[in-house]
């Protein structure tokens, strides 16, 4: 199986390798060969292997029903599934799932395992493209990570032409990374090339598997997920760095590794660097166990340790002293595939989130010495670093993650970092939000204020008004509140004292938020929404130790924001809050770095929004003793993750539909040369020089 498998496997199809015989029998039964015993207690194996052992069971329909049940269910919490049947313009050709008629698809579909039903169900999350929006199942997600040692770039050559190039620091990464395999890929090649893998960095790939590159590259956009935009979809294809909590990493992109064991080998036409000639070499993926996984032996130890729900699988009532370690427990397993620094269960329910979360955990790859930035200034913390420019008139914040172990050191960081720039002389600002996964939505807002003043676009409000589904089960949920006094320690979304009308007055006790619901037609179909929601995050989410600035500390004029376009064509969820709010109230430029020529690189994500999930859904339904409703989803039997988006934030240009599909085109799609790819401290030099000189 290799990438051209993938022009066949496209998001859409009716099912993923579906039978039209009876489901087959799980070949780890009596007299059948254990399968997964082949790969268990070992780092390295093929990818066929690893496939064969996930194969080999049969669907259980108990589990099925169970896991569509919970999805489905959950789904009444997600408020964009009746605008996701047919987005509006200019996203119409990215976004047109309907979800619960495919749901209902895959309860009847017979599949030859239960592998393939999660990879319908995946995708089919998948076609969304809401980055907080998928399923995750722990059975197959990330278990095994595919890995090639040649991570891609798109490269804008000097004569303006676009190549697509194994990345000039291929070898570099994969030589530190994959110390214990790189040997095996080495011997791999053929003839003269054999033990020379570093020849390798920089050549041109004429052809993926004999076709186009951007046939593979365009067939990974209709299943990779992510958010709306098509570019954002095309560069995760590509590499890329961020910066994490510890360190910067390199991101491999979507070629050169894979969640789940899609590719055996890949036949890659190219041209070397000062050579003439094309030579057409064969790279065999390799599957290594996943630094997140438990591990095991056999297929019973495989399903048990792997497979079934675990301590934050589900809720619990919140009330019960006993529970909090079901609904807090320390290896959480939404916390492996959220694209931020982890933040403790309990501060997340103080202040509230929106992270994008991916079927592959955060990368601890880590970014070669040669492309890492120098010593920051004072202020840096965890994913938030700043650096002062050599010429001296140049501030940058580089900002992997809106996330942080704690609040309110975070934002106070955020203020410290940016005023040690300014005494240093810094009079322009470059905020890097490269990969950023989203976080704390109100220090969103306090980087919005501390950057700009206090004005009209800050206070109270820096943010966006939002609005929230209120189907049935979430109107029980706040009469729960309101009338039975459910949630005394206030420790539910759903408690009023958490939200503010739109005229930013704060909701009594008792007050029942969700009467009357707003109806709407969306797409033909009947859905109910809350009231308008004011501000969530002044007075009470900022930092209570340190005063907001009385002036700007930056000129917007002189403020760039800039991005690889690779998860979101800017950042996720709270960074493209940041990033839009910034761009469109104070006319801050917005950059993504790359991209294909031809294709618009749009700041994408729900902006605006909030994310949660089931388990956070299930404790809202357990702790107002609603588990028995009809309406309400059962426990999750396997261990799995449903993301859901749960609030909208309403537009600036429109101020009456949701800023998630509105247009917001970046200002400036800098093309990559060599000598700026994966290169933080090149683009910021090179930045400076197009918008500050």
């Amino acid at each position: 199986m290799a990438w051209k498998s993938l022009l066949v496997i496209l998001a859409g199809v009716a099912a993923v390798h579906a039978t039209e015989s009876s489901e087959v029998e799980a070949s780890a039964t009596a007299g059948k060969p254990d399968l997964c015993a082949t790969i268990g207690g070992k780092t390295w194996v093929a990818p066929k292997d690893v496939r064969a052992c996930y194969s080999s069971f049969a669907v259980d329909n108990n589990i099925r029903t169970n896991i569509l049940d919970v999805v489905t269910k959950s789904l009444a919490f997600h408020t964009s599934v009746n605008y996701q049947i047919q987005a509006p313009q200019p996203f119409a050709r990215d976004v047109h799932e309907d979800l619960l008629a495919d749901l209902a698809r895959i309860r009847q579909q017979r599949y030859a395992s239960e592998y393939d039903m999660h990879i319908d169900l995946s995708r089919t999350l998948k076609r969304l493209n809401d980055g907080h929006c998928v399923w995750i199942n722990s059975c197959y997600i990330a278990l095994f990570v595919n890995y090639v040692p040649l991570p891609l770039s798109l490269i804008t050559e000097t004569d303006g032409s676009q190549n697509i190039r194994i990345a000039f620091e291929a070898f570099e990464v994969a030589s530190a990374e994959f110390p214990d395999q790189i040997e095996f890929w080495q011997n791999a090649l053929p003839g003269s090339l054999k033990g020379n893998l570093q020849l390798l960095s920089g050549a041109k790939v004429l052809l993926i598997d004999n076709q186009d590159p951007f046939n593979a590259v365009d067939a990974n956009a209709l299943i990779t997920g992510s958010f709306q935009g098509l570019g954002t979809r095309q560069n995760s294809f590509f590499s890329s760095y961020q910066r994490g909590a510890t360190g910067w990493s390199y991101i491999m992109g979507n070629f050169a590794q894979q969640s789940l064991p899609l590719s055996d080998s890949v036949t890659l036409t190219i041209q070397r660097v000062n050579q003439t000639k094309r030579e057409t070499v064969v790279i065999p993926y390799r599957s290594r166990f996943g630094s997140t996984a438990t591990n095991f032996t056999d297929s019973q130890s495989y399903r048990a340790n792997n497979c079934v729900a675990v301590a934050g699988t589900n809720g619990a009532d919140a009330n019960d002293a006993m529970a909090s370690s079901l609904i807090d427990p320390p290896n959480k397993p939404l916390s492996k595939f959220q694209q931020q620094v982890p933040i403790p269960a309990a501060t997340s329910r103080k202040h509230l989130v929106n992270v994008l979360l991916d079927t592959a955990p955060l990368s601890d790859v880590v970014l070669p010495p040669s492309l890492t930035p120098g010593s920051p200034v004072n202020g840096s913390r965890n994913a938030a670093q700043f650096f002062m420019q050599k010429d001296g008139k140049t501030g940058v914040l580089a900002l992997g993650s809106f996330s942080d172990t704690d609040f309110t050191p975070f934002a106070d960081s955020l203020l410290q970092g940016l005023q040690s720039l300014k005494s240093l002389g810094a009079t322009q600002l470059i905020v890097d939000v490269t990969n950023n996964g989203g976080g704390f939505i109100c220090a969103a807002h306090w980087l919005h204020r501390i950057i700009v003043g206090p004005k009209s676009t800050t206070v109270p409000q820096a943010g966006l008004d939002t609005k929230t589904r209120a189907g049935p089960l979430a109107q029980l949920i706040v009469k729960q509140i309101v009338g039975a006094n459910a949630d005394p320690n206030n420790r539910l979304l759903y408690n009023p004292l958490n939200w503010r009308d739109s005229n930013n007055v704060p909701f009594p006790a008792g007050t029942d938020w969700l009467q009357p619901p707003v109806n709407l037609v969306l797409n033909g179909r009947p859905d109910s929404f809350s009231q308008r929601l004011g501000q969530e995050c002044q007075p009470e989410g900022f930092p209570t130790d340190v005063n907001a600035p009385d002036v700007a500390l930056f000129d917007p004029k002189k403020v760039v924001i800039v991005s690889n376009g690779r998860q979101v064509s800017a950042c996720a969820s709270s960074c493209s809050l940041f990033s839009v709010t910034m761009a469109k109230e104070e006319g801050v430029k917005t950059v993504v770095i790359g991209g294909k020529k031809g294709v618009q690189q749009e700041y994408c994500g729900t902006v605006g929004g909030q994310s949660t999930d089931y388990s956070t859904m299930d404790t809202e339904i357990k702790t107002t003793h609603l588990k028995n409703n009809t309406l309400a989803p059962p426990d999750l039997l396997v261990n799995g993750v449903q993301g859901i988006t749960w609030r909208l934030g309403f537009g600036i240009d429109d101020p009456e539909q949701p800023e998630e599909w509105q247009n917001r085109p970046a200002d400036l799609n800098l093309p990559l040369s060599p000598q700026l790819v994966n290169n933080p401290v090149a683009i910021w030099e090179d930045l400076a020089k197009r918008f500050f000189s």
